[in-house]
């Protein structure tokens, strides 16, 4: 986020820049703490504006995959693998509640 930024702002700058996408933000969908790395990631269910989109400066590439085309071991972030098993059950519920959830590493004893 930006300083005076809102977490929706936050989102609908990130898609632009990262995905060069116009989104109209729907709403707050998972919030993932990731406490071995102090962060936290937001993720919000948005819809395309329009049909243009492509890589901005800090992607190497997009795409868009029908859901039975995910390629997980590709996906960069366990927080985004979350979001979408999150999402895929919620899809077959027609439910689109807020999760909230944690990804922890455990550190491995030095000297293992």
């Amino acid at each position: 986020m930006e300083n005076s930024e809102t977490t929706l702002e936050a989102a609908t700058r990130e898609t632009r820049e990262e995905a060069l996408a116009e989104v109209t933000v729907d709403n707050l969908y998972t919030i993932i703490h990731v406490p071995h790395i102090d962060q936290v990631h937001m993720f919000y269910r948005a819809t395309l504006t329009s049909e243009s989109f492509g890589a901005g400066e800090e992607s190497l590439e997009t795409r868009l995959f029908a859901l039975e085309d995910i390629p997980w071991d590709e996906l960069s972030f366990p927080t985004v693998r979350r979001t979408l098993e999150l999402y895929l059950e919620d899809v077959q519920n027609e439910h689109f509640p807020v999760h909230v959830d944690d990804i922890r590493y455990r550190m491995k004893p030095s000297g293992q």
